[in-house]
């Protein structure tokens, strides 16, 4: 298995795409920026979408792309994610107003799109993967989602905050690589926790609760920094001494990882 970062940043800025990844040819983790650097011809191959949750940086190619491989494709591109997820989708973006409603587009019969509702716990089988849903504590519904490797887990853990179910569940997973998000700095703490992202010191506190099954040569890739705030979070990592206890690097977009 191939998973291809095309986004990971919290935020646009030159060379900074939002979340997004691809696993092999045919599903995507989140439709952040990062799929417009997708040729028509990748695309295209995409037949499922899994949705952490539904704000923009997560969102913002979903609407795009269906409208650039329209005529492409003969079979409807399904988009998996929470209920409430979906509702959001439908009453903001595809709503006739924002962007057509795909989902009754070219007929209600022959859609673009179809939304499969998700939970916490299910497991999906898509194009041969195995993935599962995961639990995320975040400002709105909010998932991450673990994808099953030959060489252990691929877990992703969305948008999230404190959450003590995620490691729960993280305890029972073989693991080969944990993504996780550090979205804010120490001096933007109190915004962190208002908004449910993380910020170094918390990101220590959570990371001690890393007791899975780790896989020989497992790693730990941190995601979603803003780009204001990315040299400064770097340097609060580094005198957190956590690059000394973790096998951790820094996500960037373009970056290849074979499982």
């Amino acid at each position: 298995m191939k998973i291809r970062v095309l986004g990971c940043s919290g935020a646009i800025a030159q060379h900074a795409r939002t979340t997004s990844f691809l696993l092999d040819e045919h599903i995507l983790i989140d439709a952040g920026t990062g799929v417009g650097d997708l040729p028509l011809g990748e695309m295209v191959r995409i037949d499922h979408v899994l949705l952490t949750h539904s704000h923009l940086d997560h969102i913002a190619a979903l609407p795009l792309m269906l409208d650039a491989v329209a005529g492409l494709r003969s079979q409807p591109l399904r988009v998996h994610a929470l209920p409430a997820t979906i509702a959001a989708l439908r009453n903001h973006i595809f709503n006739g107003v924002i962007w057509p409603d795909f989902s009754v587009i070219p007929s209600p019969e022959q859609p673009m799109v179809q939304f499969h509702p998700i939970e916490v716990g299910q497991v999906l089988t898509l194009s041969g993967q195995r993935i599962e849903v995961l639990p995320a504590h975040h400002t709105v519904p909010a998932v991450g989602f673990a994808v099953a490797t030959p060489k252990g887990y691929w877990v992703f853990t969305g948008d999230t905050e404190r959450n003590p179910p995620f490691w729960q569940r993280l305890r029972q997973l073989p693991l080969a690589m944990l993504v996780i998000e550090l979205t804010f700095s120490q001096r933007a703490s109190a915004l962190a926790q208002i908004s449910a992202h993380l910020c170094p010191q918390v990101l220590a506190q959570e990371l001690a609760h890393l007791q899975a099954p780790l896989q020989p040569g497992w790693r730990l890739g941190l995601t979603h920094t803003k780009p204001l705030e990315q040299a400064l979070l770097r340097a609060e990592v580094q005198a957190l001494g956590l690059a000394e206890q973790y096998p951790l690097f820094w996500l960037e977009a373009g970056q290849t990882f074979e499982f």
